[in-house]
């Protein structure tokens, strides 16, 4: 069986994944589509909508073979190591190809593009080194970087955030020497931050989201989903009481700083130059997660980074935690899988060079740390005690999900 990968955060699954999931089968003629799917938080920093588990059933609902979770420790970095991650999982778990969704829409421009930071890497880390000094973010840096080097029309445009993430894809299946295919279909309509409804039925996940916790509710979002993506969420608010947000986490993370010591915050993961002398200056003035976010944002600090910074000081994630454990994968965790899938894993299951985990209980404990924090912190966004426990519950119970 032919299988091709995509690389997925579902938050929540809309239209323009369900066009990217048809257009990658059909591009890739697989007969098998397998989606690493980020857990419960996710690379921008923040807690996904709904759980892991409803949203591998939306993929599965829309068509998606097989899915499986990119851990903790890869899902919450930056491009680079995120994307190390997933193409990994995609490789072990045997994926031919994969394909992403990108603004360019042209594989041989992403081919050039690689090449030629690969030969002007010297040159390019540099300038990202002088342009981080002068206070510029980083994905700005990336951006500023590869202009000065005067790369010309023929390489893509690396300051639109799908490009970015290709260009990681990419760079990761070469340096870790897969023979996996890569295929791209160009992004239909909404861009990737877009936070307004600009078409009739294709909607970034951030204005779905965005429209969700607005004042007018979920009113206006059914026509940018699949019917069984607004079938999960309702079933989510009934059964959950109410979706996740940072917000939710607010007075958790209040108290995590308040309670620590400089020494102790400058061993959490992705904190350096001081910022913990900021972060808790300012939430002692802050009373919502928005405002505190508000106050310690800097040119040099996206919002994206300083929210994976606080993530990793809700679950108290340390940098030798993640470091020891983000070079590659140590096991690929299943979610979920159709009949299709199924007979794919079968077939599959026995070259997989990495332990197939369907239960927690049969995991090495070590190996799934992270994963099971991250599971625990995420249930405390439910306010209902009941519900926190039903969902924690579910993180050991759970088998995965057949469709």
């Amino acid at each position: 069986m032919k299988a091709t990968g995509v690389v997925v955060e579902y938050n929540p699954f809309h239209n323009g994944h369900l066009h990217h999931l048809r257009e990658t089968r059909r591009t890739t003629g697989a007969d098998v589509v397998v989606a690493v799917m980020s857990g419960h938080f996710l690379q921008r920093g923040e807690p996904a909508l709904v759980s892991k588990w409803s949203r591998t059933k939306m993929a599965l609902e829309a068509g998606v073979d097989v899915v499986i979770e990119l851990p903790y420790c890869f899902a919450t970095q930056h491009a680079e190591f995120f994307s190390r991650g997933a193409i990994s999982l995609l490789e072990a778990i045997g994926c031919e190809s994969f394909c992403f969704g990108s603004e360019d829409g042209d594989i041989d421009t992403f081919e050039k593009t690689v090449q030629f930071i690969q030969a002007n890497k010297e040159k390019y880390n540099t300038y990202i080194s002088e342009f981080i000094q002068e206070g510029t973010s980083y994905p700005s840096a990336l951006a500023k970087a590869f202009q000065r080097l005067g790369s010309g029309d023929s390489v893509i445009d690396l300051s639109k955030p799908n490009n970015i993430l290709g260009f990681h894809y990419m760079e990761a299946r070469n340096q870790l020497h897969t023979s996996l295919k890569a295929y791209t279909i160009t992004r239909e309509s909404a861009g990737y931050h877009d936070e307004h409804f600009s078409s009739p039925s294709i909607a970034s996940a951030t204005s779905i989201r965005k429209n969700i916790f607005s004042s007018e509710g979920d009113s206006k979002i059914d026509s940018y989903l699949p019917s069984t993506s607004v079938d999960q969420l309702s079933q989510y608010r009934l059964e959950y009481g109410e979706f996740h947000r940072w917000e939710n986490y607010w007075t958790f993370l209040q108290y995590k700083l308040l309670s620590s010591s400089k020494e102790e915050l400058k061993e959490i993961y992705e904190i350096e130059e001081g910022i913990e002398n900021r972060m808790i200056e300012l939430v002692k003035s802050s009373t919502s997660f928005e405002e505190f976010m508000m106050k310690l944002k800097t040119k040099r600090y996206t919002w994206t980074r300083l929210q994976r910074m606080l993530l990793h000081v809700l679950t108290s994630t340390k940098k030798e935690e993640m470091r020891s454990r983000h070079n590659s994968p140590r096991y690929i965790r299943l979610l979920g899988m159709n009949k299709t899938g199924r007979e794919f894993i079968h077939s599959k299951k026995k070259e997989m060079p990495l332990p197939l985990i369907s239960k927690l209980s049969s995991a090495n404990q070590c190996d799934i740390t992270l994963d099971v924090r991250a599971a625990e912190i995420y249930s405390l966004g439910l306010e209902n005690t009941a519900a926190r426990k039903k969902l924690l519950h579910q993180e050991w119970s759970q088998p995965p999900i057949i469709i």
